[in-house]
C-alpha cells in the first residue's frame, strides 16, 4: 500500500523502515526544512530496545550512547546529596540499556530508511479527504497526492491528530509542567559519566556531559495551565535566575543557542487511535510525557507492532488497526499512570518533599527497594514476532 506518514522523528522513520521492510511504499512527511536533531538526553531499554535490535541499529545505538555511572543530586552549593549507582539498574534492566540525546536514536533509524524511502521535507498536510479507495491528501505547498492509508506520527501537537480527530485540546491533559533541553559547547565544570540534578520546590535543573566538549541542559518547572506570552527563553531566565547552584551560569549560556526544545508536559488521551483509513501512533496516539521516560522506546513499538499487523491483516487496513489497538493500548495506558506517579520526583512541589526526594534517591542503591521503584519502569509486554 502507498501509506503517508506525517512525522520524521522516532515514531515515523520506525513505522517507515517496517513498511518498507514489508513491502510497503511509505512517503515521509516532514514540516521541518531538514532532518531535526537535539532534545533531551533519554535512556534507552526495554521492548524499543529489543525492537531496535531487530532493526539492525544496536550498534549504532551504542555508539551514539553514554553508559551513565551515577546520578547526583546536589544541593545549592554543588554538594552531593543523593549518588546513585546506575549498575543496581543494570542489574534488573538487562544489559540492553543505554542513554542517548533523543535526536541520536532518531538519526540512527532514519540513516535506514534514507536512501530508501521518500521523505518530503519544508511542507505539511493541509486536509484529508477520505473516499472509498484510498485518502487524497492536500499539502500545504506541494500538490494534492493519493494514498491508501494516512498515519500521524507527528508528536504531541499532531497536526493529522488535529485534522482528524479535532483540536487538540479535547485529547491533551496536561501535567502541570513545563520543559526545555539544550546542548551547549564548553559548559565547566564537567562531570563525565555523571548526570548531575539540582531540585527546588517547583523546578528542576539537570546538566549531563556529552562527547566534544558538550553539556546538555534539561530544566522542569511547574507553571499555571493557562500559558504565557514570554519567550521561550525569558520563561526560562524568570524561573530559574533566583533558584541558586548553577542557575546563572546555564542561563548565561542561552544567549548562544540556536535550538531549544520547549515544551509542556502533557500526555494525550484518546477513546481510538484510527478513524476510517487514518491511524496516530507514538506521541500524536498516545504520549507518556518526558516524566514516564519511555516514550521513545514507546514509539519505536508502535511502529513495529503496526507494521506488524497490517503484514498480518494483508488488504485489510481495518483489521490491522482494532488489532494493534487491543494489543497495545493496556501498556500504554499503564504507561501514562506510571508517568503521573513520577510529577513529584522531576518537579517536587515543597522542601519536605524535596528532602524524602533525597532519602528515596538513598535507599535506590540497595536492590530490594530499587525494585520497587523498577517495577513502574520494567516492561510488561510480550514482544510478537511477526517474521518480518
Amino acid at each position: 500500500m502507498r501509506i503517508a506518514i506525517s512525522g520524521a522523528g522516532v515514531a515515523g522513520a520506525a513505522l517507515a523502515h517496517w513498511l518498507h521492510r514489508t513491502g510497503h511504499t511509505p512517503t515521509v512527511i516532514e514540516q521541518a526544512p531538514r532532518f531535526r536533531t537535539g532534545g533531551y538526553m533519554i535512556d534507552f531499554w526495554g521492548v524499543g530496545y529489543q525492537v531496535a535490535k531487530r532493526m539492525g541499529i544496536e550498534d549504532q545505538v551504542r555508539a551514539a550512547g553514554y553508559e551513565i555511572q551515577r546520578l547526583h543530586s546536589v544541593g545549592s552549593r554543588g554538594e552531593v546529596k543523593a549518588d546513585v549507582d546506575v549498575k543496581v539498574f543494570r542489574r534488573m534492566l538487562g544489559h540492553d540499556f543505554t542513554s542517548l540525546p533523543r535526536g541520536d536514536l532518531a538519526a540512527a533509524i532514519y540513516a535506514t530508511i534514507e536512501d530508501k524511502v521518500e521523505t518530503i521535507f519544508g511542507d505539511s498536510i493541509a486536509a484529508l479527504d477520505e473516499h472509498d479507495d484510498g485518502v487524497r491528501l492536500a499539502f500545504e505547498r506541494g500538490a494534492p497526492r493519493d494514498f491508501d492509508l494516512v498515519i500521524g506520527a507527528d508528536g504531541l501537537h499532531s497536526n493529522v491528530r488535529r485534522l482528524a480527530f479535532g483540536p487538540e485540546r479535547d485529547y491533551e491533559h496536561y501535567l502541570g509542567c513545563k520543559v526545555a533541553a539544550c546542548v551547549v559547547d564548553g559548559y565547566r565544570p564537567r562531570d563525565e559519566l555523571v548526570y548531575v540534578m539540582y531540585a527546588t520546590p517547583g523546578h528542576q535543573l539537570s546538566r549531563c556531559a556529552l562527547r566534544d566538549d558538550r553539556t546538555m541542559f534539561l530544566f522542569i518547572f511547574r507553571a499555571p495551565s493557562d500559558g504565557t506570552a514570554a519567550a521561550p527563553k525569558d520563561q526560562l531566565r524568570n524561573e530559574f535566575r533566583d533558584v541558586g547552584w548553577e542557575s546563572r551560569e546555564i542561563l548565561a549560556t542561552l544567549d548562544g543557542v540556536q535550538d531549544l526544545y520547549f515544551d509542556v508536559v502533557s500526555q494525550i488521551r484518546m477513546e481510538r487511535w484510527s478513524r476510517g483509513r487514518t491511524l496516530l501512533i507514538g506521541d500524536a496516539a498516545a504520549c507518556i510525557s518526558l516524566l514516564g521516560g519511555e516514550g521513545t522506546g514507546l514509539a519505536i513499538t508502535e511502529a513495529y507492532v503496526l507494521a506488524g499487523e497490517l503484514a498480518r491483516a494483508g488488504a485489510d487496513h481495518r483489521r490491522a488497526f482494532d488489532a494493534y489497538e487491543a494489543r497495545l493500548r493496556p501498556f500504554i495506558k499503564a504507561k501514562q499512570s506510571g508517568a503521573e506517579k513520577n510529577i513529584p520526583f522531576f518537579a517536587t512541589r515543597t522542601r519536605l518533599g524535596l528532602w524524602f526526594r533525597i532519602v528515596a534517591m538513598r535507599t535506590m542503591n540497595f536492590a530490594p527497594l530499587a525494585r520497587l521503584f523498577a517495577s513502574t519502569v520494567i516492561d510488561d509486554f510480550g514482544l510478537p514476532d511477526y517474521g518480518i
